[in-house]
């Protein structure tokens, strides 16, 4: 290898911003060709009663992981077949009303014949990314997605870099098409991943909030010394105020006791709360409530079961209380 710098420092940032300026004039171009066989690769994958399997082979491979990996997580059953692995007694893992997702460039890879093969056999339909329209696995397919041809970016375009874009990008289109189609929300989103910052995030609220014994609560006719006792004992800063029907009708916080103190605590709590506060309910997700938290300048939120003209107060959530605010 020359370890020898040829090109002059100040040549680094153009050269970086042509490759992504390339790859995504490759893209565009991608985007352009899009036509029947990938509203024809939809219907496939909508349609099938088993799995999706995403197959590839080397960096094509790589890029396969990746997609079976985003259908997992949105709602389409998914798996990563290794090629190799694939010949070699992996193959068993296909079966009658599987869809298959083969990927290679060239769609001549000495692999593929085999599989297509099984898959024909087993009469598995076959979606095929491939820059070649005229290969073995294009013709075998159902639907062939052809990818643009357009020059690897980077020096000798020696390596897989335009190519391996392209098809990760159409892999994306692929997955948030399907899960668009299907109706998948965040909500579902949230169950398959429930661990980490973007788990938190998508739980239920009610799995956070202060509830039972632990909700602060007033009357609207009691004085405000009952207010502070009640806002004290809980320790959450905030006293939800109810009517007598047991319906939310105001929240009374620290900052509401700090303003109006001077006005002395033998005044109902009517007097110091604020009406019709900001509320969620209890399975509304706590992305939800942190857009709430930040739209208005928030810290705290009664969460309430709405029915019969009113809001029933279940719980309250503190924006500390949400490990993704922290």
């Amino acid at each position: 290898m020359n370890a020898s710098v040829d090109k002059p420092p100040e040549d680094v940032l153009p050269f970086g911003r042509e490759i992504l300026h390339d790859e995504a004039r490759a893209l565009d171009a991608l985007a352009d060709s899009l036509g029947d066989p990938f509203e024809r690769a939809i219907a496939i994958i909508l349609g099938m009663p088993g799995k999706l399997i995403v197959s590839g082979l080397g960096k094509s491979g790589h890029i396969g992981r990746k997609i079976a990996a985003t259908f997992a997580s949105t709602g389409t059953t998914a798996t990563f077949l290794h090629l190799a692995e694939a010949i070699h007694g992996d193959l068993g893992i296909a079966a009658a009303g599987d869809v298959a997702l083969l990927i290679s460039q060239s769609g001549a890879t000495s692999e593929l014949e085999p599989v297509i093969d099984h898959f024909v056999a087993v009469g598995i339909p076959i979606i095929a990314i491939t820059g070649n329209p005229r290969s073995m696995l294009a013709e075998a397919s159902t639907a062939a997605l052809l990818l643009p041809h357009w020059p690897e970016v980077g020096p000798e375009a020696v390596a897989p870099t335009t190519s391996t874009t392209m098809t990760l990008a159409l892999g994306d289109a692929l997955a948030m098409t399907v899960m668009r189609q299907k109706g998948f929300t965040r909500t579902d989103f949230g169950r398959l991943h429930p661990g980490g910052t973007l788990g938190a995030r998508l739980k239920p609220v009610r799995r956070l909030m202060h509830g039972g014994d632990a909700l602060p609560l007033t009357n609207q006719n009691s004085s405000m010394h009952e207010a502070v006792v009640e806002m004290t004992a809980k320790r959450l800063g905030v006293v939800g105020v109810t009517d007598d029907a047991g319906n939310l009708v105001g929240v009374i916080t620290d900052g509401d006791l700090r303003r109006n103190i001077e006005r002395g605590l033998d005044l109902p709590a009517s007097e110091f709360m604020t009406a019709n506060p900001k509320t969620v309910g209890p399975n509304a997700l706590v992305d939800e409530a942190l857009t709430l938290f930040d739209e208005h300048r928030i810290t705290v939120l009664l969460v309430v079961e709405e029915g019969d003209g009113g809001k029933r107060p279940v719980g309250v959530l503190h924006i500390h209380d949400c490990p993704a605010a922290r």
